[in-house]
């Protein structure tokens, strides 16, 4: 009897964890390794597209996520200060029907603690803080700043934008400042004192927008994230605070309905756009790159997330009755089978026109990555 591959996924996020449920499904036995010691929940939203629906519906969590996120009728798209429609992208049931998962908008903390329950608890290793990597005969070796080691036949490294296991195999990505900041946070709608917004809106300025949707079914929670331009700022994290009167001077001027939600809003965090180029390659021998660690992108489309969980999608596919031996073709195929794709959205991303105005979204959301044909390898 075939012995099972074991793998190492380097990173509990979306992707990882993503990563570790798809794999288990067909059989791998994995272990995820994380460097924070708990997962924190971030204040902050996310959109979960109808393409990354159905990864998470065959993961079995469609149900759950349905019971916690908000159901948009639109993303609608507006003049930042007359509120006139540019385009209006309509979800809700037609859309759910077109494209065959419905389009959910969720506080970030749900989705991770949906994903995270999809796996085991033990099989996460929180603490463990990657420094090393080393292929071996045995397979490939990995250790920990807390001095703990650990053999796997194959390495996924998931660890997002500051990827160690990128920086392991290729050196440093060079960091592109967009000069361009962001503001974010979510808040309790009771703050808005009753005042109504829409569903989810884009209010698109001359050289800065926001965006502004409910996280919860019964809308009791609002989350709002910007981009504007700041050269001189170049904090990149998710912790670091902003000053909440900076965003609403950021903004004066912008249609009511902004002004509401801003003058309602408590605090907020700010972090520093950046951006990085696609990598030429993502895997070398038995470890391979999946998400934001080979293809980051901007958050202009609002995919992401969506594309680290399908990549686990279409990973755990060409992983599938895979012997130890055939794991770097594997590796290779899952690549060829994603960079289209990833290359097409990180491009597109990075115009931030999407939505703006009337065009075909069926390439993003129509996909379905368990479905997807599988690139064909050359043979040597």
């Amino acid at each position: 009897m075939t012995r099972r591959l074991s793998i190492a996924i380097v990173g509990a996020g979306m992707g990882g964890l993503a990563a570790a449920a798809a794999l288990r499904r067909v059989g791998i036995d994995v272990t995820v390794y994380e460097q924070a010691a708990q997962f924190a929940r971030l204040g902050a939203g996310i959109q979960i597209g109808c393409n990354a629906m159905k990864v998470l519906r065959g993961l079995g969590l469609e149900s759950r996520l349905r019971g916690q996120s908000f159901y948009p009728r639109s993303w609608n798209n507006r003049d930042w200060r007359t509120g006139d429609v540019k385009f209006d992208m309509i979800f809700g049931e037609s859309a759910e029907q077109k494209f065959g998962a419905p389009y959910l908008l969720a506080h970030r903390g749900d989705l991770h603690a949906a994903l995270a329950s999809a796996v085991p608890d033990e099989v996460v290793k929180l603490s463990h803080k990657l420094v090393g990597l080393d292929e071996t005969g045995a397979g490939v070796r990995l250790t920990f700043a807390n001095g703990a080691t650990a053999v796997a036949d194959a390495v996924i490294g998931a660890d997002g934008v500051h990827s160690v296991v990128r920086d392991i195999l290729f050196g440093n990505s060079p960091v592109h400042f967009t000069g361009r900041i962001a503001y974010r946070t979510t808040y309790p709608a009771a703050l808005l004192g009753g005042e109504k917004i829409d569903d989810c809106t884009k209010w698109w300025g001359e050289d800065r927008h926001i965006v502004i949707y409910y996280v919860k079914p019964d809308r009791s929670e609002v989350y709002l994230v910007t981009s504007q331009p700041e050269p001189n700022f170049r904090i990149e994290s998710w912790s670091a605070k902003g000053d909440v009167r900076d965003l609403r001077a950021s903004f004066e001027g912008f249609h009511p309905q902004v002004g509401e939600v801003l003058a309602a809003c408590p605090d907020v965090h700010k972090w520093a756009i950046m951006d990085r180029d696609a990598l030429d390659r993502w895997s070398d021998g038995k470890v391979t790159l999946l998400g934001d660690a080979c293809h980051p992108m901007t958050p202009y489309m609002a995919q992401g997330a969506a594309m680290a969980i399908e990549d686990a999608a279409i990973l755990s596919r060409c992983l599938e009755d895979v012997d130890r031996d055939s794991i770097e073709a594997a590796f290779r195929r899952f690549e060829a089978t994603r960079k289209p794709r990833t290359s097409r959205v990180q491009l597109s991303s990075r115009t931030n026109t999407w939505l703006k105005e009337r065009m075909d979204p069926d390439w993003v959301y129509g996909y379905d990555a368990w479905n997807e044909p599988l690139a064909e390898l050359e043979v040597a």
